[in-house]
């Protein structure tokens, strides 16, 4: 294998804080929502704090379509980069701020910023190893496993400085870790040559005339309402988060058909959409992760060891953990198998693993109604999922990569995210039920939805593999 460029050292790096920041904040945000106010907590409920946090994670896959657009047609994903960064360490200094408030803002400000970052870092990290999907593949695991670094001991610092000292300087700490990313990025840029530095396929001043203005009509008009009806108390933020959740589920079907009929649309992206449907699937079983099971850890799982009582974010490290150790093992897997081996069957397995993971989940809560439950059931469940996280990640991203045509690569990546944004949308909605049904029926319906989506692509698997093939050289001359 040739060696790796200097500037994908770089992007490790960079990614490397950014997720630090990710991973620490979102291992704390779920349990300071539902915290009482008498432990500096805004006390929402349960059910509100969990669509709130499904709506803030759809968000944060959703945003790759403008911010993809942006990096193809506009920045570059260089700047992207940049300016992404920049936005998301603006909006943790907002969280940081000791004043509910800052809340709204804050999140609006990440999820702008993660727009612009993850589509472009992966676009880049795309052009790695051109026609070679089993190599490309094998560069995206090693780059999942190596921001699980930071991921592991993210939420050990920020989850120790929240739970135990304020909510706010977990918050100011996941802040420092982007800060640090940005002086490294800035530093580095003189190893990228001209990696990123002009758009991929610019966008003319009449273009960007359109968008703007489309912005300003479907974007920035609502949000004054909606902020308007907010302040008047004529909207409750269930109510805005129910019509965020429907504009989640529209858009990224609309989008699809859009690029379906462009230049970016053909037979392969027309296969491409079941494994989208697929994808997000899995990402809505994912997003049960911060949310319910970090409170199921707070109030259900033995976390004393030793006379210290564990705090209940430490779980959210188990997942990086996990990846770190196993997605070395997943990208030399995928590197044996070769093209023997294609993406449909893959996701199966990885569907098939956060179903069987929920059905766990199911038996843990059970216990739990009579008594705390060993946290080895938690940590099985974390296993389960991450084995599905590092199919359905690198696979699908490697695949979307794949699939697009010169010039759309960041807005095919945006809308591999977004149907995962659909996932994340429908999972925090999907929470709502735990109000109405046992906790265990709903972690069992998460296990058959799992487990039925997996049967259904391997129905189909065989004539998926064939139609998302390349077409022969003879076929394109």
């Amino acid at each position: 294998m040739t060696a790796w460029p200097r500037w994908f050292g770089t992007l490790f790096v960079v990614d490397i804080w950014e997720r630090f920041s990710f991973y620490g904040m979102l291992a704390i945000l779920y349990l300071y929502l539902v915290a009482p106010h008498s432990r500096g907590g805004l006390e929402m409920a349960p059910h509100t704090a969990s669509a709130l946090f499904g709506i803030y994670m759809a968000l944060l896959f959703m945003a790759a379509l403008p911010g993809g657009w942006m990096a193809d047609r506009v920045l570059g994903a260089r700047r992207a980069v940049l300016y992404g960064g920049a936005l998301i360490a603006a909006g943790h200094l907002c969280l940081a701020v000791p004043v509910e408030p800052a809340l709204y803002p804050g999140l609006a400000l990440i999820v702008a910023g993660t727009g612009l970052v993850k589509p472009s870092m992966a676009a880049m990290i795309g052009e790695m190893y051109p026609g070679q999907p089993e190599r490309r593949e094998a560069v995206f695991s090693v780059f999942y496993m190596s921001i699980q670094i930071s991921a592991l001991f993210a939420p050990l610092i920020t989850g120790l400085a929240a739970e135990r000292v304020n909510w706010h300087l977990g918050f100011g700490l996941a802040a420092a870790g982007m800060l640090a990313g940005l002086v490294h990025y800035v530093v580095g840029l003189r190893n990228f040559g001209d990696l990123g530095v002009h758009a991929a396929s610019p966008a003319t001043a009449e273009e960007r005339r359109r968008v703007l203005r489309g912005a300003a009509l479907w974007g920035g008009i609502p949000a004054s309402l909606v902020a308007v009806g907010l302040a008047a108390g004529v909207l409750t933020v269930d109510r805005v988060l129910m019509l965020i959740g429907l504009v989640l589920l529209v858009s990224p079907i609309l989008y699809y058909r859009r690029l379906r009929c462009g230049p970016a649309g053909g037979p392969r992206l027309r296969a491409f959409v079941w494994m989208l449907v697929a994808s997000a699937v899995f990402w809505l079983l994912y997003a049960q992760g911060p949310a319910l099971m970090n409170l199921f850890a707070r109030d259900a799982v033995d976390r004393t060891l030793g006379g210290f009582e564990i705090p209940a974010s430490w779980f959210q490290s188990a997942q990086p953990l996990f990846l770190l150790l196993l997605a070395p093992v997943f990208a030399m897997l995928w590197t044996r198998l070769g093209a023997r081996v294609g993406p449909p069957p893959k996701f199966v397995a990885g569907l098939l693993a956060g179903g069987i993971c929920f059905v766990v989940m199911a038996l843990a809560a059970t216990q739990a109604e009579h008594a705390l439950v060993s946290p080895l059931w938690l940590l099985t469940v974390y296993l389960l999922l991450v084995c599905g996280e590092l199919v359905v990640g690198p696979v699908g991203l490697s695949l979307a990569a794949e699939v697009a045509p010169p010039g759309h690569t960041s807005r095919v990546l945006g809308l591999f995210w977004m149907f995962a944004a659909i996932g994340a949308a429908v999972g925090g909605r999907l929470a709502e039920l735990t109000t109405v049904i046992p906790l265990p029926l709903y972690y069992l319906l998460l296990g058959v939805v799992g487990t039925v989506a997996a049967v259904g692509l391997a129905a189909g698997a065989g004539s998926l593999g064939r139609r998302l093939r390349p077409a022969p050289v003879s076929e394109k001359t």
